[in-house]
């Protein structure tokens, strides 16, 4: 049996009424021990009848000494001990009544041996062992009820802790999966904050994005039309210059074209008035008048040349390139020479190149063309 200092911390706490049946156990007890020792004292008292009886043996023994008329005073039962109170001990069961010893039989006298010397009589002992037999199978009963009584306040106890124990491992366990289930329910909430967050500022960073891209995109739109505008009236302003150029050098063209067939036509009519020399004075000069290139040669030239001209770049403006060719009276080409350049080294080279892949000029209506002549190209013709 554990002492009370040995309880553990979770045990019940003691039932009232403990004290109370431990002392009416006692009690009980003193009782028990006090009627037996009366009901022995008046049973052994000399008043009683007293029995002889003789027992005969092969070995001889003495004789036991007489019983003393007075009875020694049984002890009565001492008080136990009184131990610590054991936790929720249920009531000891009462006490058997006890029964009365049973009167001793009175034994029939054997018969008397023949002339046996008279031994003393001895006391009557069945009655104390009896007694005696009584007492220790009571006291036997008694422990063995107590032993019991302490197996079962023991497994009692046992199942009561065991139970106690189940209980805190299972609050314990109930309390941890709360916790466990209260820090999931959190985490699970965080993860779902964090997650919206993220969604949120994702959202708002593609809306950013997307608003930026737009401005962006107007203005870059903006930036655009406004660019085209003005490459639009930059180009509207070099066409317009370029075409007074091109008139204004059209202009000068035609002027020079009618100055060179003028020269042309006084240079042929010098040659041809010498030829002539010997003719009258009223003579009119057709023949160095006719000797002139006609006014649609230059256009016939222009025609046979042009084709011939291979340049792909593009020329700011229209500038022109006048070339010299001396021809042969069948119009084959026997030279060129760049008179006037214009300004662009390719496109003059491209001008000569054109010349000499012609080869040969046409005939001015049947006559030989007039050499040398000024030719004058420009891109944009």
């Amino acid at each position: 049996m554990q002492s009370n200092t040995e309880r553990p911390a979770f045990v019940p706490p003691e039932p009232p009424g403990r004290l109370r049946s431990i002392s009416l156990a006692i009690a009980a007890h003193l009782a028990l021990g006090a009627i037996l020792y009366f009901g022995t004292n008046w049973r052994l008292s000399s008043d009683l009848p007293s029995f002889e009886a003789e027992v005969w043996s092969s070995v001889p023994q003495e004789a036991a000494p007489p019983a003393s008329s007075t009875a020694q005073p049984e002890p009565s039962p001492q008080p136990q001990p009184r131990t610590a109170p054991e936790p929720t001990p249920p009531p000891p069961p009462p006490p058997p009544t006890p029964t009365p010893a049973p009167a001793p039989v009175p034994v029939p006298p054997p018969p008397p041996p023949p002339a046996p010397a008279p031994a003393p009589t001895p006391a009557p002992e069945a009655p104390d062992i009896a007694l005696q037999r009584e007492r220790e199978k009571k006291e036997q009963a008694e422990k063995q009820a107590r032993i019991e009584e302490q197996e079962r306040q023991r497994k009692q106890q046992q199942a009561a802790q065991q139970a106690e124990q189940q209980a805190r491992e299972k609050a314990e366990a109930q309390a941890k999966a709360r916790a466990e289930a209260q820090a999931q329910a959190k985490a699970d909430a965080d993860a779902k904050a964090k997650a919206e967050a993220q969604a949120k500022a994702q959202a708002q960073a593609k809306a950013d994005a997307q608003a930026k891209a737009e401005a962006d995109a107007k203005a870059k739109a903006a930036a655009a039309a406004e660019a085209k505008a003005k490459a639009a009236e930059d180009e509207k302003r070099k066409q317009a210059a370029a075409k007074a150029q091109a008139e204004k050098e059209a202009k000068a063209q035609a002027a020079q074209q009618e100055k060179d067939r003028q020269a042309n036509i006084a240079r042929m009519a010098a040659l041809a008035g010498g030829a002539s020399g010997s003719g009258s004075p009223d003579s009119r000069g057709t023949a160095a008048q006719s000797s002139g290139p006609s006014s649609s040669y230059g256009g016939k030239v222009a025609a046979r040349v042009r084709p011939n001209i291979v340049f792909p770049d593009n020329i700011a403006g229209n500038p022109r390139a006048e070339v010299e060719v001396r021809t042969a009276p069948d119009g084959t080409i026997l030279g060129r020479r760049l008179v006037r350049s214009s300004g662009n080294t390719a496109w003059d080279e491209a001008v000569l190149r054109a010349v000499d892949r012609t080869q040969s000029l046409p005939r001015d209506e049947g006559r030989p063309p007039p050499s040398p002549l000024v030719i004058g190209f420009r891109p944009n013709d």
